[in-house]
Formats: structure tokens, sequence, C-alpha cells
């Protein structure tokens, strides 16, 4: 971590986005109103499946409050650090605040991968196994499938962070992002970086690949039984399903292949941090309104906690 004249790396300095103050403050107002928004979905759906009995035992909403609760810890890594830095002009960040966001953030992503291709794996054993499904993915099972999710994201970013960690930095100390990503800091390293940017890359591209990989065959075969099916019924509910599942997996999958199977050069910044702000900030508002807004159940069981609470507050004022 030592610069050219023998001192050391202690921070670096995030340049944001770079526009006037009159348009900081609308950006800051505009991702704080989103970030709350995304706070308060997420914390509804956890809710009504906390409280719903028959969703708490259901292995797809099992998924889904876990996948809500990591689209909030995912979205809190990055948001909050943006918010301050446009509020405050600030920018400077420390060498270890840096790579913890840096961990964190990937740790996050790499669990939401995880989570969708499990959630994959729930919808092709529910429709394309249905009778063995109670069996296949009981609640055992299903706990066992977070848990591994949990643990993958965290575990399997782990060595990539500490080589890179290890890395000797130079100056400049300038990243031209509004967070600590990946490409931004290995271009401030020091040569020679050995293998490490090539095992990082890797690494990226095989765990993107195999749960690209996986989601897709997995609705392939879903969707070809759906059409097989002879119950329109049935069929219409779970392609409602099914299809709601492949615009969060489309969302998400899209915007991260682009930014880092692309490649990008530093005129394209601007490009990078837009895409980077899909993925980090709106797709995470997007998705509970897109799991949600087609689901009967997940409607029902919040109009029934919202009448519940509608009769405790009428009960509370009457007395």
């Amino acid at each position: 971590m030592e610069i050219a004249n023998g001192t050391t790396v202690q921070e670096f300095i995030l340049l944001g986005f770079r526009v006037e103050s009159q348009k900081q403050f609308l950006l800051f107002v505009f991702f704080t109103v989103l970030y709350m928004l995304t706070l308060a979905e997420n914390i509804t759906i956890i809710t009504v499946v906390f409280l719903d009995n028959h969703l708490a035992q259901l292995p797809m909403y099992i998924l889904l409050s876990n996948f809500s609760w990591m689209e909030m810890c995912y979205v809190s890594t990055t948001v909050p650090r943006m918010l301050f830095d446009l509020a405050s002009h600030h920018g400077v960040i420390s060498f270890h605040e840096c790579f913890l966001q840096f961990y964190f953030f990937f740790s996050f992503g790499c669990t939401e991968t995880f989570f969708l291709s499990a959630m994959a794996l729930d919808r092709y054993l529910a429709i394309c196994h249905p009778l063995r499904y109670p069996q296949l993915m009981s609640r055992n099972s299903c706990y066992a499938l977070v848990g591994s999710c949990w643990t993958g994201g965290f575990l399997g970013y782990i060595i990539p962070v500490i080589l890179i960690s290890k890395l000797s930095f130079c100056g400049p100390n300038v990243i031209d992002h509004f967070m600590c990503d990946l490409g931004p800091i290995l271009s401030l390293a020091c040569p020679p970086l050995g293998n490490i940017s090539i095992v990082c890359k890797i690494f990226i591209n095989t765990l993107f690949l195999i749960n690209v990989l996986f989601v897709v065959l997995s609705y392939g075969i879903v969707i070809f039984t759906l059409i097989k099916s002879s119950d329109k019924g049935s069929r219409q509910k779970s392609f409602s399903t099914v299809s709601m599942h492949l615009l969060v997996v489309t969302l998400f999958y899209g915007t991260v292949g682009a930014m880092y199977l692309i490649p990008h050069g530093e005129s394209q910044a601007g490009a990078t941090k837009a895409a980077t702000l899909f993925y980090t900030a709106i797709s995470p508002f997007l998705n509970p309104l897109i799991y949600c807004l087609r689901n009967d159940q997940v409607r029902e069981a919040l109009g029934k906690l919202l009448r519940r609470m509608s009769r405790l507050l009428m009960t509370k004022g009457m007395v």
C-alpha cells in the first residue's frame, strides 16, 4: 500500500457523480426516497410472510422473505454511503472501510445469485415434480438451501478480497465512482498485479455463468412443462409466477452481465455508474413490486394484515 514517496495509502477519494450542487441535492432527495421505499417494501414482505401462518410454511415464501432481507442488506452496503457523500461533499473513505464495503457488496451480490438459483430450483421442483415436491422441498430442505445460499455468498468471495487487499497501492488514490468496486480498485493497484486480476475475473465470470445457465435451464424446463400441461387454470397461474421470477432475473443478470462481462474503458465511467446504480439501488426497489404485484397469496395476506391492524387501531381508539 506504499505510494512512490514512501508514504502509505490510508484512504481513497470517491469522486461520486461529479455534478453541480443543485443536481447533487436532487440526487440526494431522489435516492433517499428510493432507499426508504425499498426498505419499506422489503420489510412489508418479510412481515407478511412471518405473520401469515400459511405463507410461512411454503418454501417459495421462505425463500422470498430471505431474499427480501438480503436485498435490504445489499442496498444498505452502498446507498447510505452514497447519500452521505452527496450531502456532505466528503468523498473520502478509509482503506479498510473501502475494502469492507467491497467485501459486503460482493458477498451480498453472490448471495443474490444463489437465491435466484434457489428460487428457480423451487419453481422447477414445484411444477415439474409436483407429487414429490413436498418431500424434495420440505421445510428442513428449504432451510438447508437458505443456509447454503447465505454461507456460499459470504465464503465465496473471501479469498479474492484478501488477495486484492494485499496488493500495493502507490497512487493516485482517486476512485471515479460512488463506491469501492472491483474495476476501479484494481486500476489503482501498482504493477505487477500478478494473476490476481485474472483470478478475480475468472471467479466472477464463472459464478455468473454457472448461475445464469442453471436459472435458464430450470425455467426453460418449467416453461416447456407448462406448455405441455392440459390444465389451463393451473398453467396460467404458474406462468404468471414464473414470468415475474424471470423479469427479476433478467433485470439483475442483464445489468450485472453488462458491468462485469463486457469490457469498459475509462471514457465509459458514466455508463458504469449508471449500470451500478441500477442493480444496487433501483433493482432492489423494483423486485418486491415485481414479485408481489401479481401474486394473489401475498396480496391476500397483506389485506388480512392491514385489516387486522385497522381493527387493532380502532379498538385502541375506542378504549
